[in-house]
């Protein structure tokens, strides 16, 4: 079970992390797509950004990244440590909590540094263009709520998928 718990942890560090590589490299989360990567930077394609937008949002990209490295830094050393534990260490449960609370401050950083980002991408957009980004946006809502509807409508068969 520690195994488990352990493998849970790094894995959701490495998505974690990953996502603000993908996001320092292609685009925000939020509205301009689902984990920040390839929808992101789709939509930006659509929007037919001018040489100086792109540099400008690449900037951006590149500043936040480089802003939180050390925080993250700090985050994945204790992480480290405290996966190098025991459960019968003494200290065990306060690196827990410990941990616990670096995460969730790590996470609240990582919400507002996501929207910091995305207002600030949405500010080199010409009226016309943030204008035609929420038109995407409304048009990928629409697809995901006929897409729940389908899905309520068809549930999957009762036969053993796998879980």
């Amino acid at each position: 079970m520690r195994k488990n718990l352990i493998l849970g942890l790094a894995l959701s560090s490495a998505l974690t992390l990953g996502s603000f590589a993908v996001a320092a490299q292609s685009g925000p989360h939020g509205d301009w797509g689902h984990h920040g990567g390839r929808h992101s930077m789709m939509a930006l394609h659509k929007l037919n950004l001018s040489d100086a937008q792109q540099a400008s949002i690449k900037q951006i990209m590149k500043s936040s990244f480089e802003q939180n490295k050390s925080q993250r830094q700090a985050l994945r050393q204790q992480r480290q440590a405290f996966e190098a534990m025991s459960p019968t260490d003494p200290g065990y449960q306060a690196a827990t909590a410990s941990l616990a609370q670096a995460e969730g401050a790590a996470a609240t950083a990582r919400v507002q540094q996501q929207a910091n980002v995305r207002a600030q991408v949405y500010n080199v957009l010409t009226p016309a263009q943030q204008s035609q980004l929420a038109s995407m946006k409304a048009q990928q809502q629409a697809r995901k709520q006929q897409w729940q509807q389908f899905k309520a409508q068809h549930p999957a068969g009762g036969s053993s998928s796998g879980q």
